[in-house]
């Protein structure tokens, strides 16, 4: 399988070095607009070839983003109009139904696959397993110290609770987990998210809460920052390894 990677941040070097390893990847294709980030990724690389982003779709079995939204509004649909399927980490991207509706159609129709990283958060196959029934309700409260949300505060305050749909608006640096969340249960409106700043907060935390028929769940994780990039969860580049993993692997885990 040869794998494209839009985007050579910090969770893209954390993906090509693994893929770099595995046996069935026999090459990697690298694209960054930044074209030195793609440089010194390929250094590190046994795989990999720097191209254009149009030589890398074409290219490709698989493409891997890791770059913007932006990237995904301009790239997506060229990937699965040539049948390829498509990981996305910039989920953020997808808040937009209409967009995210045309995407799915072109995947149906050219038999191809997106897949969305659970990222920095823990639940993520627990919600998609009630909502083939009913969820009532799902949240998600997302701690990070003042400093990380951008504010001077002095003593634990919720800077914001109300749908992830506004949560995205208002704190973009939450929208890769409040947008996977609302995808896999029950919609941006009525996810309820909720933002807390917090002096004593080490780490960036996120819980789900849920209930419906199937009982009631809750996940909570606090997450280490990625060694190459303090302000991106390391967790995060695990899911999309964990995902590429999934996709190679004749055995198939979770919902």
């Amino acid at each position: 399988m040869r794998l494209g990677i839009i985007g050579c941040g910090a969770i893209g070097n954390d993906v090509a070095e693994a893929a770099d390893t595995f046996e069935e990847i026999t090459h990697l294709y690298l694209y960054d607009i930044i074209p030195e980030k793609q440089d010194q990724l390929c250094k590190k690389l046994t795989k990999a070839t720097c191209v254009s982003v149009k030589d890398l779709i074409e290219k490709s079995d698989i493409v891997f983003e890791a770059a913007s939204q932006q990237a995904v509004c301009l790239f997506a649909e060229k990937v699965l109009l040539k049948g390829k399927d498509l990981i996305i980490m910039s989920i953020g991207s997808l808040l937009d139904d209409t967009f995210r509706e045309r995407l799915g159609q072109t995947a149906q129709k050219h038999h191809c696959k997106m897949y969305l990283p659970s990222g920095a958060v823990c639940g993520i196959d627990g919600i998609l397993s009630a909502s083939s029934d009913r969820i009532d309700k799902v949240t998600l409260v997302t701690t990070k110290s003042p400093k990380a949300l951008g504010k001077k505060i002095e003593k634990r305050t919720v800077l914001f609770r109300g749908s992830a749909r506004e949560a995205i608006k208002k704190f973009p640096k939450n929208i890769n987990v409040a947008a996977n969340l609302s995808i896999a249960g029950i919609g941006f409106d009525k996810t309820i998210v909720e933002i807390v700043a917090d002096p004593v907060a080490i780490r960036n935390s996120h819980k789900i809460l849920a209930h419906g028929p199937f009982g009631r769940l809750r996940a909570e994780v606090e997450n280490m920052p990625n060694p190459n990039n303090p302000g991106s969860s390391y967790l995060a580049s695990l899911s999309a390894i964990a995902t590429l993993k999934r996709i190679l692997n004749p055995i198939q885990i979770g919902a």
